[in-house]
């Protein structure tokens, strides 16, 4: 990942607004720095969550909190826990999350 236009700065993720995001069920709380070619967000999964789309975006994703079963259109699934992260590039593997009991977590994407 080459960051580009993102000078030196710091973010109280405290002081971020938090917008909805709707899945096919449960809901999604993001929030969200956004400069340069990165996203970096701070995102909460309500129990129940399931992604209402399968993302082709390239992401680095660290589970902070609960557990996380994200899917590939390949089928294959992985179920990550605080303290584990999943790498992928754009558009490599579609792939989609959900979780039974929230989770939290920070992503760069």
């Amino acid at each position: 990942m080459k960051i580009e236009q993102v000078p030196f700065c710091t973010m109280d993720w405290n002081q971020a607004e938090t917008t909805e995001h709707p899945g096919i069920t449960g809901t999604a709380y993001w929030k969200t720095f956004e400069m340069g070619n990165i996203r970096v967000r701070m995102v909460e999964y309500t129990p129940g969550y399931m992604a209402d789309h399968w993302c082709h975006r390239g992401h680095v994703l660290l589970v902070l909190e609960g557990e996380l079963v994200t899917q590939l259109s390949d089928g294959r699934e992985f179920i990550l826990k605080p303290g584990m992260s999943y790498q992928v590039a754009e558009d490599a593997d579609p792939h989609r999350s959900h979780t039974e009991t929230g989770a939290k977590l920070f992503i760069v994407d």
